[in-house]
Order: C-alpha cells, then structure tokens, then sequence
C-alpha cells in the first residue's frame, strides 16, 4: 500500500485572510447574509412560473432563457459573486412556499438555480432535484446516505461546487443547520495543532456508498486540504472515511496521526465559536459553496403525519465561474472543468427532475 506524500509546508500559507476566514459568533450577530426578497422579485418569480407551465414546458427545460427575471437575475449575480469570493453562503428568505404546489416550488427553485449553475446528479439514480426526508433508511447499509434518515449529520462536504436547499416544510423540533468555514479551521488548525495539518495534506480513502463509475474502485482517494492556484480547497466527508476503513480492507490503512487530525478537525467545526447554526424556515433558500464550508444538521424529531413531515429540496450546481480545481478532483467530480462538473453518474444513470422523493 502506498504511504501519503510528504507534505511540503513552505507550499501553503501559514494563515489565510479575506471574507472567507470568518467565525460563528461573528455571524450570528449580523444579517447581511440573509437576502430577502421584495415583492416586485417575488412577483417576477411568480410571473415565471406561470410562464413555464403555459408553454408546457418540462423541469429539465428550465434555463435562465425560459425563466427570465427582469431584475432580480442582476440580484442572483451577487449572490453567486458572494459564495464563490465571498463568505461562500447566503440563504435567500420571503419566498412564499405555502402558496404554490410542489411542481410549482420546484419550477421556481429550478429557475432561480438555473442563475448560479448547471444542475448536477446527486446519486446514482441520476436526481437533478434532490429530495432531503426522513426516509427511515438504514444507515448500516453500504447504500444508504445521512440524508435520507433523521440522524444528525456530522460536518461534511457534497461532491459539488456549490450545494442548494429550499425548505418545503419543517420538522416537528431540531433539524437546525449548521455551517463553518473550512478557511477559518484550517487558521486555526494552524494556530494551535500545525503538526497536524501536513496529515490533512495526505489522500484520504472515502467510500462512495455503493455508487461506483465505471473502471473506478467503491472509493476515492482525495485529500482534505488542497492548495491550489492560490486558495485553498477543502473536500471532507469523516463519516465515509471511516466506513471506508471498516468495508475496504484493500483500501489504505489510515496513521494515528491522520486519525488525530481528522478528529482535531471534527473538534474545531463543532465549536460554536466557529460555526453558524441556523434554523429554516419554510421558503428559506440556502447556498453553500463546498470548497470552503462543511456543513451539518442536528438531529430532528419528525410530525406522525406525512403531511407535515420535514421536506426539503436539494441542488447541486455547477457554475462556469467556479474555482480552478487540482486535477485529482477529477477522481470525484468526473472531471475539473467549469460548469461541466461534480455530481454522480454510474453505469445506467438516467438523468431526471423527480417529484416523488423516493
């Protein structure tokens, strides 16, 4: 088995500066994060749904070009300027979900999303719009993701530039998100443990929980800290690094050390003086960009009645703007070029926009 590359630490900054280096505390007492939308967008947005179903238009025809907004297009280009060379979030608020149908929340999220990027699959089932439930999965089987179960999510990224969710309905109690830069953790990383930052460096072995391309191995091995073309990038998801470890013995053995500084890492993102936690309410629009935030989910309690029970909707996008990114990438975005990547694609996946979220 291969042991990692030996990191060279005169390569990468000893502290990273600029609106992405920021802390949960800091955050939280402020609201420039939030965009709420006014009623001359929501009416543009209103306009353009009614656009799309009376020309018979499908989901996966949704473009910029067919659901056109006026002025808030110019908006949509601040928000994505700001996750990707600002903070790398916003949540978008005022959407008035409870008036429209699913399709027709659907249509919207889709136009306002089609501004920010080309849509990516989110499994191997080929979803273009993903559906976050409580699906009482088993999470012990290989095929199963966090998502799909009421579990608290642990600090993660997706395998995407930039990651969406609108609330449809909220849960009965909890289910709060929580996001942290990546940048501040690795300032911080770097502060107090820098004999442990060379061992994020390293590849990490990460199971792609069944959903295999083809000619690749159940896992991928990509490091958790990159630096590349002047930032650094950050790709981590902890609970499929060690399901790797206990389903793939031929997989690499992970050090003491690289079990430390992943744990170290864990520590610092749940800080609260770090990350931001912030509950949804239902219409909330959310944007993350992965390559410098982790994000999770506290555990939730759910309504007995289908009807009420927590609902989200999920994109995962791709803009032509996006960052350049270091060829291994490659191993899990399919490929590094702009708007052209992330997301996952299998043997016999069939792109589609689902309504049924199953």
């Amino acid at each position: 088995m291969n042991s990692p590359e030996r990191f060279n630490e005169t390569a990468v900054p000893q502290h990273i500066d600029g609106p992405s280096a920021w802390y949960g505390a800091e955050m939280a007492a402020r609201h420039d994060w939030i965009y709420e939308l006014d009623e001359s967008e929501i009416a543009e947005i209103d306009a353009a749904i009614r656009q799309v179903k009376s020309s018979g238009l499908s989901l996966g025809d949704i473009t910029p070009e067919t659901f056109w907004l006026p002025r808030l297009h110019i908006r949509l280009k601040t928000v994505l300027n700001e996750v990707l060379n600002g903070r790398g979030f916003v949540l978008v608020r005022g959407f008035p979900v409870d008036r429209y149908s699913l399709e027709e929340t659907a249509i919207a999220y889709l136009g306002l999303g089609s501004y920010l990027g080309s849509f990516r699959s989110q499994n191997a089932k080929g979803h273009l719009l993903g559906h976050v439930r409580d699906l009482g999965a088993d999470i012990s089987k290989p095929m199963t993701r966090y998502y799909q179960t009421n579990r608290e999510l642990e600090y993660h990224t997706d395998s995407c530039d930039i990651v969406g969710l609108i609330c449809l309905k909220t849960s009965r109690s909890g289910g709060e998100s929580r996001i942290v830069s990546s940048v501040t953790l690795y300032n911080e990383m770097m502060a107090k443990r820098p004999d442990l930052v060379a061992e994020l460096f390293h590849p990490f072995p990460t199971d792609r929980r069944g959903e295999v391309p083809d000619g690749m191995k159940p896992w991928f091995d990509i490091p958790v800290f990159n630096w590349y073309a002047g930032q650094l990038t950050t790709i981590y998801v902890g609970q499929y690094i060690r399901s790797a470890q206990e389903l793939f013995p031929e997989a690499r053995r992970l050090t003491e050390r690289e079990i430390e500084a992943l744990a170290y890492l864990d520590t610092l993102a749940n800080d609260p003086k770090l990350n931001l936690q912030m509950e949804f309410r239902p219409g909330d629009m959310q944007f993350l960009h992965n390559h410098q935030l982790l994000h999770s989910r506290t555990d939730f309690e759910d309504w007995p009645e289908p009807e009420r029970r927590r609902h989200l909707l999920r994109l995962w996008l791709a803009p032509k703007e996006g960052r350049p990114l270091p060829e291994v990438f490659a191993t899990r975005y399919g490929s590094t070029t702009p708007g052209e990547r992330g997301g996952i694609i299998v043997k016999g996946t069939k792109l589609t926009f689902a309504l049924d979220p199953v």
